[in-house]
């Protein structure tokens, strides 16, 4: 655990130090551990670090964390492609939800949010680079499905997430968040105020264009098993 330690404290000044890089106020930038596939254990060191929002991507293995970790005040993130069959669990197991890509599920997730918790918070997952392989709507789609998700109940629309496609170059990367950040910002609706921007490999350039939630994994728990 002590590796879990020292690699917390290295993001966070890392994020800290690119935030001033790039001129983003100190703080505006918040760190989501990626915790899928990660033994409770590490979530519960993690926590008592600090840490307080985790991201998981399967259901039923992030609803077994959470009962074993329910004395902890975790905010917990479902960033995973998310099945009509899974919905129900995702409503009533989370704080937010950063892979909303359709209306469908949009609208099973505000029918099957319980009333006894606060709304849903979710973010679009915007496919910026046309991959064939990757979840998400075309940014063309997105004012249309704002529009469409904004009146329904129980949930509460955000931002906007992405993944776009790799690339090492500094420049390159910032070239898609850019285009989302200015696109989200043209719709002029200040509830939209969550980019689920950058990870490891991009972190500075999503920052530098405006991502305030930058989703850290294996940086922080180590490589898969």
């Amino acid at each position: 655990m002590h590796d879990i330690n020292q690699r917390f404290r290295k993001i966070q000044s890392h994020i800290r130090h690119v935030e001033c890089d790039v001129g983003r106020k100190t703080n505006s930038v918040q760190l989501l551990a990626v915790s899928k596939t990660k033994p409770s254990s590490f979530i519960a060191t993690a926590y008592q670090l600090g840490q307080r929002h985790f991201g998981e991507s399967y259901v039923q293995e992030a609803v077994r964390k959470q009962q074993e970790l329910s004395a902890f005040n975790i905010t917990w993130h479902f960033i995973g492609p998310i099945q009509s069959n899974k919905t129900k669990l995702i409503a009533s197991h989370f704080n937010w939800v950063h892979s909303v890509d359709r209306l469908k599920i949009a609208k099973r997730l505000s029918e099957q949010r319980p009333n006894y918790l606060p709304a849903l918070n979710i973010c679009l997952q915007i496919n910026i680079s046309h991959e064939e392989t990757k979840s998400g709507i075309l940014l063309d789609e997105l004012p249309q499905l704002v529009d469409e998700i904004g009146h329904l109940p129980n949930i509460k629309l955000r931002g906007v997430m992405s993944i776009p496609e790799p690339n090492t170059d500094y420049e390159a990367q910032r070239k898609p968040y850019k285009k989302l950040y200015l696109a989200v910002k043209q719709l002029n609706r200040p509830e939209l105020d969550t980019f689920s921007f950058g990870m490891t490999g991009d972190l500075k350039a999503a920052i530098a264009e405006g991502a305030t939630v930058v989703r850290i994994g294996t940086a922080l728990f180590g490589a898969r098993a």
